[in-house]
């Protein structure tokens, strides 16, 4: 099949996009609006979409199976995934409103600027537009939409999703995650996985420096040894050379602690992070820090204080993916968006792909738009981007299932 080089988007697509980035969804509010409309949406086109609620409901996934027997296509087809949620857009410097569709054409390419646009409801939206066409394709290869809450802060969304789907007995042959890859094939990504640290020392005047347990101090100790970690795995740790940063690195983000320079401080609290290459263990880079605290810190701390304490609370936590390169999902999928000129990839961003692939669902990473554009002022993604999706949805309503 010959590649679209046309740049014009359907006005469906278009007004759909101007539709879902017009409905604020930031992870820390409700994406509840976005979830109704697709819910109302496909409603209307005679299906059947499930909506399952977070525990204070205000927050929803969306399955829905794009055929008119949702039980003969359970072991068929393929999923199309996005996240509903975005990054806020606190001190950030627009141009135009961020939560309404801004189109605009310089050098005569036009762009529609929002907060989500490229990451990811651009996607989304696009899937929506395209659902009828999807449904009437139904025999070929039967397609499944999913929408997720909050990837961008604990990914409990999706693993809530994925769940169902296991309990439902839904096995699909594989799924693409919309993200933005300029519509290249993403098949490996580093993990992630965030904790908290919590020190607890003792007040004391700082004339009676020695009478106290210094949380700041001890905290930068470990610190420190984060620092080393990381600073040995960049000169040990065998590269893996598809990543810009092509070895795991750790960093610590926040730290707060101390009332007064004259009080030895009792609490410290820092958050810090790791991001692993597929072939390092998260937990065994957790365990070597926690182990360190425990016989290195700690006893030390309570030679003072008998109550003394160091504390560690896991935030997001995502594993690190990969998929072969010459998976017949993903050649199947570069040939039908007509990227497989510039091969499979890697990014050092996490996407749900890896929660798919724990799964048992074989995913690879594709979408319009650009990673570069994502949670900055003036997010945008091209229309060319959107009508290179449309391009490979056109491809994949006339396509066999991958082998």
């Amino acid at each position: 099949m010959p590649v679209q080089t046309s740049e014009t988007p359907s006005p469906a697509a278009l007004e759909m996009i101007d539709r879902l980035v017009g409905i604020p969804t930031v992870s820390r509010d409700s994406n509840l609006g976005v979830i109704e409309v697709a819910r109302d949406h496909l409603t209307k086109l005679g299906l059947k979409p499930e909506l399952v609620y977070d525990q204070r409901e205000k927050k929803a996934n969306l399955f829905c199976t794009l055929a008119d027997d949702a039980a003969a296509a359970k072991t068929r087809g393929l999923i199309l995934s996005g996240h509903t949620d975005t990054v806020p857009v606190d001190g950030q410097d627009w141009s135009s409103d961020p939560f309404q569709a801004s189109h605009s054409f310089a050098s005569g390419a036009g762009r529609i600027h929002a907060r989500g646009s490229a990451d990811m409801k651009g996607f989304i939206a696009i899937a929506l537009a395209w659902a009828q066409r999807f449904i009437a394709a139904q025999e070929r290869l039967p397609i499944h939409l999913s929408l997720t809450y909050d990837e961008e802060t604990t990914f409990i969304g999706v693993r809530g999703l994925v769940a169902d789907l296991h309990d439902k007995g839904i096995r699909p042959a594989g799924c693409i995650i919309g993200e933005p890859t300029d519509m290249r094939a993403i098949v490996a990504h580093k993990g992630k996985r965030d904790w908290c640290c919590t020190l607890r020392g003792r007040e004391a005047h700082s004339s009676l420096t020695p009478t106290g347990v210094n949380a700041i101090e001890y905290g930068a100790q470990l610190i420190g040894y984060i620092r080393a970690l990381a600073d040995r795995l960049a000169r040990e740790e065998p590269k893996d050379l598809r990543f810009e940063v092509p070895y795991t690195t750790l960093q610590t983000g926040v730290i707060r602690g101390g009332i007064a320079v004259n009080v030895v401080p009792r609490d410290c609290e820092f958050t810090f992070e790791m991001r692993n290459v597929p072939g390092t263990s998260n937990d065994a880079l957790s365990r070597q820090i926690i182990d360190h605290a425990e016989r290195e810190l700690l006893p030390n701390m309570r030679r003072v204080a008998a109550d003394a304490d160091i504390r560690f609370t896991s935030g997001m936590d995502v594993p690190a993916f990969g998929i072969a390169a010459d998976a017949p999902l993903v050649d199947w999928a570069m040939q039908l968006a007509g990227t497989r000129h510039l091969g499979a990839g890697a990014v050092g961003f996490a996407t749900e792909a890896s929660v798919f692939m724990q799964a048992g669902i074989p995913t690879v990473v594709m979408g319009p738009g650009s990673i570069e554009q994502a949670h900055k002022p003036d997010e945008y993604i091209s229309y060319a981007q959107v009508a290179a999706c449309e391009a490979f949805f056109a491809r994949l309503i006339e396509a066999q299932p991958p082998a």
